[in-house]
């Protein structure tokens, strides 16, 4: 009897499967048909016809879409852009509906279309996540990124071995630890908008440090409490207790804040930042993050601008951290990868054409032998006397001199600078302004960064050279410049993140450059879907 039961459910299945069956099959010679017509289909099936030929004509590719329940999970992830750091209005969802609801009406033709259109999207989907939804170049000139594709024969293949489009779209994310945190704070911050929480607000008042009285210090403990830095108990009491304080000098450490727990205007203002604009920022990172390689390297240096910041990073831990000082609004340091290939030390200077025409021709025509006595000059590549130059007749356009800084203490790059050759002519050097690491705003040079701890850096680095402390330290000593090359070039990031991971949690910036406004534009104006 049971062995009757099971012949009999057996053959139930085979009835169930065979319209299953002959559906996708006719839906499957739809699809070939309207691929190898001769007319032009709708815009995105058309983007990426060749390799939608590939995977469904070469390839023999059975319907991935229709039937299988597919389309409902890629709806739901498109209904969730939001989460993955996209817009959901980039993308044509009624249509998607209408097209899935046309390919369930049993007309193979209207399958066969749906089944192209969602593939389609499924490419444009996966792009979005892994290279972003705009061109750097587009959105800010300083933008130096090397362009990132998807492979679109690349995205159906992941997509036809899996069962879960979500998933298949999920392998295109980048792996990058600053962009999976910021995709998990994004959440929190979204979900505490969509709840309607009341966010807290501090007002106006005086400065008040550890220990004093205020009637803000409910609210402040509320709020820090909401963003992770206090973890105490609620309290009615104005008391600024030390547990507080202690929460407060994470926040401000978070914001690049001077951390000395006093609550002031500065960072009252941080701390009013609505949950909404917070959003945004972690939206505008994610982008960010995407445009940069797939691979940072094993051991890489991420120099980020706005965080005034060098961090040695080697198999996914940073080993060393560093204040630095970049480019000045004026004379902003640019975004680019390259790659740390040797060192100098004792360097020459090579003073760029635009300082020598703006800061030093002006004193050269006062005074001849104004910097006669720490720089060289060069005409056409040979050394020239600074007095037997008629300084007055040397116009702007056109300088034909090079000027050159000796090594010595008064060397603008002092004792060391790291060489990453690029064409913007930015590389890591020492400094002898170091007043300036104390602010905690740092944008001072003319594009070049400064490193607090450059002397570290070099015995760390050099030491691959087969140079101990002793040997740097007496070529140092001697004054000579002399160049050691990288036995290995390490990659060098130089990235411009007003939200990023660190071991302290996500950490926000002021956008002292106004890179974060450019790309709000670009990315928070609707665009239509086709």
């Amino acid at each position: 009897m049971k062995m009757m039961m099971r012949i009999l459910a057996f053959a139930v299945l085979l009835f169930a499967a065979a319209p299953l069956h002959a559906q996708q099959a006719g839906v499957q010679q739809q699809v070939v048909a309207l691929l190898t017509a001769t007319q032009r289909m709708e815009l995105p099936i058309e983007r990426i016809r060749p390799a939608l030929m590939s995977y469904y004509v070469a390839g023999r590719a059975t319907p991935y879409w229709v039937g299988t329940g597919r389309m409902d999970q890629f709806l739901t992830r498109l209904n969730g852009a939001l989460y993955d750091g996209l817009n959901t209005q980039d993308y044509p969802i009624d249509t998607l509906v209408q097209m899935r609801d046309a390919a369930n009406s049993g007309d193979p033709a209207a399958a066969a279309r749906a089944e192209l259109y969602y593939s389609a999207f499924f490419v444009a989907y996966a792009s979005d996540l892994r290279t972003g939804r705009v061109t750097p170049q587009k959105v800010d000139p300083n933008q130096f990124r090397n362009p990132k594709v998807v492979d679109p024969a690349q995205a159906l293949s992941t997509m036809g071995k899996s069962p879960n489009p979500s998933r298949a779209l999920s392998a295109f994310e980048p792996r990058n630890p600053h962009y999976v945190a910021l995709k998990q704070m994004l959440k929190v911050y979204s979900d505490a908008i969509n709840s309607g929480l009341n966010w807290p607000v501090i007002g106006a008042g005086p400065s008040v440090g550890p220990g004093g009285n205020d009637a803000r210090m409910p609210a402040l403990r509320q709020l820090l409490s909401l963003t992770g830095d206090y973890e105490g108990a609620a309290s009615s009491s104005p008391q600024f207790d030390p547990a507080l304080a202690q929460a407060l000098i994470l926040f401000q450490t978070r914001h690049g804040l001077e951390a000395k727990g006093l609550l002031g205007k500065q960072t009252v203002l941080a701390l009013n930042i609505p949950p909404a604009e917070r959003q945004k920022q972690i939206i505008i990172n994610m982008e960010r993050w995407r445009w940069l390689p797939d691979d940072l390297g094993a051991e890489h240096f991420l120099v980020n601008i706005a965080g005034f910041e060098l961090e040695h990073v080697l198999q996914g831990t940073v080993v060393d951290r560093m204040n630095v000082v970049v480019g000045a609004v004026a004379t902003q340091t640019p975004e680019f990868s390259g790659a740390m290939q040797y060192i100098e030390l004792n360097p020459y200077w090579n003073v760029p054409t635009t300082i020598a025409i703006k800061e030093m021709l002006p004193k050269l025509r006062a005074n001849p032998l104004a910097y006669a006595e720490d720089f060289e000059l060069f005409a056409r590549g040979r050394p020239e006397n600074w007095a037997g130059v008629n300084w007055a007749t040397v116009s702007e356009a056109g300088f034909p001199f090079t000027i050159r800084q000796k090594p010595g203490p008064k060397n603008a790059l002092g004792q060391v600078k790291f060489m990453l050759p690029n064409r913007f002519d930015i590389y890591l050097h020492d400094t002898p302004a170091k007043d300036k690491f104390f602010n905690t705003t740092r944008a001072f040079s003319h594009g070049c960064i400064r490193l607090s701890k450059p002397q570290d850096l070099a015995y760390a680095m050099l030491a691959r050279a087969g140079l101990d402390k002793p040997a740097i330290d007496a070529i140092w000593a001697g004054g000579q410049n002399q160049r050691v090359n990288l036995p290995k070039a390490v990659p060098v990031h130089i990235v411009y993140a007003t939200a990023f991971s660190s071991d302290r949690g996500i950490e926000f910036r002021t956008d002292v450059y106004g890179r974060d406004r450019k790309l709000a534009d670009a990315l928070f104006g609707r665009r239509p879907a086709t």
